[in-house]
């Protein structure tokens, strides 16, 4: 009986939690809704009782944060994912039915068909095509100035007196210093470019890009891991003085990747750019934008650089999906009438289902687009227009950076610790192709390696980086005093490590560090075990998901209860989460809210309210991609 009671309880308590129609006061404003029978009508209608609403009809999605949780990524990567087009909302599509289809011949090669564009026929009239992007970007030839005066037979033939505008005279040591100016900046500069980008590519003034070499590198996953994750320790010891930060532990860096060399060349082979025009001076203007520097002011430019730099530090091929503006200007230059028709479809309204369905699915690849219409030969500064900028990307220290020197020459060097995990997505080519970023560390580890083992005593290899300009979550909340619980998986524990380093040299009973790490597969893909310090088996707990139980880092977690709770609770005491916002982040969020739940007897609003006030008061950080 108290059962039924109880469930009678529960029953009319859901009952009433179900949200209802408001009830509206009767209006003189006119009915939105209209009725072909409404003036047939000569009753009026009786009030009927409010209709409960269905429980599944309610808001799922209030912020940014809810968004992420139902769609799985940001509303930042929502609005690059879109297309801008109008295509999700049904907006632009043909009117009518009556549409005169015509057939066309697709181009026979595996680019294309690697495309898996959805097309049968293409209308005969394509309405609502985008106009042609606007080129803001221009290169010229770079011409000294012609019949430039010659100081010492101006002085000779008419002497320092007779001539005011000679060299001699102040007016003629003016005009000379204004042509060796001009001169000079007509020049390229003398920077090695294979090292580090040009002057011109820089994050922000004072943060110019270094060139850090390697000193050492090394892979720290086993055959057979899932992703290879690679160890660099960088020098810095001549890193320019001045900008008024430092290295910090869980601090990162700024990397500068550039564009593989060999799809550099290739995209230029694509464009017909000459050989000997590759790497001449060209003279760069730009009418608006802050292209091709990084972070730069809206502005016009002109630079003297190289058509192979511009393509090697400023412009990324590969990490975005095409866009209209990329598909008219590839239709504007095709040679091909079939080519020229399938491009312009893509970029009109009656294309747009298809185009959606193409720009949602697998990166394209500048080449790749380039392979596929082969006509299309657009030229490189207009494409430059159109090309989304490079941008650096950023790797956390991997170890305590006031702690790390070397003696090497007699000297005494300073080094800075990163690891990479690569990046794999699809390729119509290869199968698989690396990221812009973790692609060019595994070339430079990989190169490193073999120089090694070819014995080279001292390989020169570089990475472009800057410091400074990351406001690092971890670096900001690192203390020295208060217990420390430190959650991640895959390279997402590698900043851990300085944070434990520095930690195990000052531990006591009131200041101690614990450390929850997934993995897959221990054997394989263990990042940096028997690297952490002397008390690492005390301090460090190795959760394996493909292997022995099989459990993730977040249901160790909810095991660890006690500790977690004994954390955040304590003076100065700090949880922070690093790694994959995907599966894992997601998953010991969660897991947290479970542990506040049951050890805080709070109801689950409550205790993600906790989690939240902890977060503002820089208790717990979460530092995940």
């Amino acid at each position: 009986m108290a059962a039924q009671i109880d469930d009678s309880v529960l029953v009319q308590h859901s009952a009433a939690s179900i949200p209802e129609d408001p009830r509206l006061a009767s209006s003189a404003a006119p009915s939105l809704t209209y009725s072909d029978s409404s003036d047939e009508l000569e009753e009026p209608r009786q009030p009927q009782p409010p209709r409960a609403r269905r429980a599944s009809t309610r808001l799922i999605a209030q912020s940014p944060a809810d968004v992420q949780r139902i769609t799985g990524e940001t509303t930042t990567q929502l609005i690059q994912r879109c297309c801008g087009g109008g295509c999700c909302l049904g907006l632009g599509r043909p009117k009518t039915t009556d549409v005169r289809l015509e057939q066309v011949d697709f181009p026979d090669n595996d680019a294309y068909r690697s495309l898996c564009l959805k097309i049968d026929q293409i209308p005969a009239t394509l309405t609502g095509v985008c106009e042609m992007p606007e080129q803001t970007t221009f290169l010229q030839p770079v011409r000294a100035p012609s019949n430039p005066p010659s100081p010492t037979d101006s002085a000779v033939a008419f002497g320092a007196d007779s001539n005011p505008s000679s060299p001699a005279s102040p007016a003629g040591h003016v005009a000379l210093d204004k042509l060796e100016k001009s001169l000079h900046a007509l020049r390229l500069e003398d920077l090695d470019t294979r090292i580090q980008p040009p002057s011109y590519v820089q994050p922000h003034p004072p943060h110019h890009v270094f060139p850090a070499r390697i000193h050492s590198a090394r892979e720290l996953t086993r055959p057979g891991a899932e992703k290879r994750t690679f160890h660099f320790d960088l020098d810095v010891t001549t890193y320019p003085e001045g900008e008024g930060v430092d290295f910090k532990v869980g601090g990162a860096i700024g990397v500068t990747a550039p564009n593989e060399a060999s799809i550099v060349d290739e995209i230029l082979d694509l464009l017909l750019v000459p050989r000997f025009l590759r790497d001449k001076a060209v003279l760069l203007r730009t009418t608006k934008g802050r292209w091709p520097t990084v972070w730069g002011d809206d502005m016009a430019r002109e630079i003297v650089t190289t058509r192979r730099d511009l393509l090697t530090w400023c412009s990324d091929v590969q990490s975005y999906p095409p866009t209209k503006q990329l598909l008219r200007l590839l239709a504007e230059h095709a040679s091909d009438d079939n080519e020229r028709k399938i491009l312009l479809f893509l970029c009109s309204a009656e294309g747009q289902g298809v185009f959606c369905d193409f720009r949602t699915g697998p990166h394209v690849t500048l080449v790749q687009l380039l392979h596929a219409f082969p006509s299309a030969k657009p030229p490189l500064d207009h494409l430059l227009s159109v090309l989304q900028p490079l941008m650096p990307r950023f790797y956390s220290l991997s170890n305590d950076p006031h702690e790390s020197f070397l003696n090497r020459d007699g000297k005494q060097h300073r080094l800075i610790e990163i690891a990479v995990t690569v990046h794999e997505t699809a390729d119509w080519r290869t199968g698989t192709r690396t990221g812009v970023g973790s692609g060019f560390f595994q070339r430079q580890a990989l190169a490193f390696i073999e120089a090694c083992e070819r014995g080279e005593p001292e390989p020169e290899f570089y990475v472009p980086m800057f410091k400074g300009l990351m406001a690092n979550p971890l670096a900001k909340q690192f203390v020295t005093d208060g217990p420390m619980l430190l959650i991640g998986a895959g390279v997402g524990i590698a900043p851990f490590r300085g944070f434990v380093q520095r930690r195990l040299k000052t531990a006591n009973c009131a200041n101690k560090v614990w450390v929850l790490q997934g993995i897959r597969d221990s054997l394989v893909d263990e990042l940096y075990s028997g690297e952490w310090g002397v008390h690492e088996d005390e301090v460090k707990k190795v959760v394996q998901s493909r292997r022995g139980e099989g459990k993730y880092v977040q249901e160790e977690v909810r095991a660890q209860a006690d500790l977690v709770w004994y954390i955040i609770n304590a003076v100065d005491g700090r949880v922070f989460v690093c790694g994959s916002s995907k599966g894992m982040g997601e998953g010991v969020e969660q897991a947290l809210v479970d542990v506040a739940m049951v050890k805080g007897n709070l109801q689950r609003e409550e205790a993600q309210q906790f989690w939240n006030l902890k977060k503002e008061a820089g208790q717990y950080i979460a530092e995940t991609w």
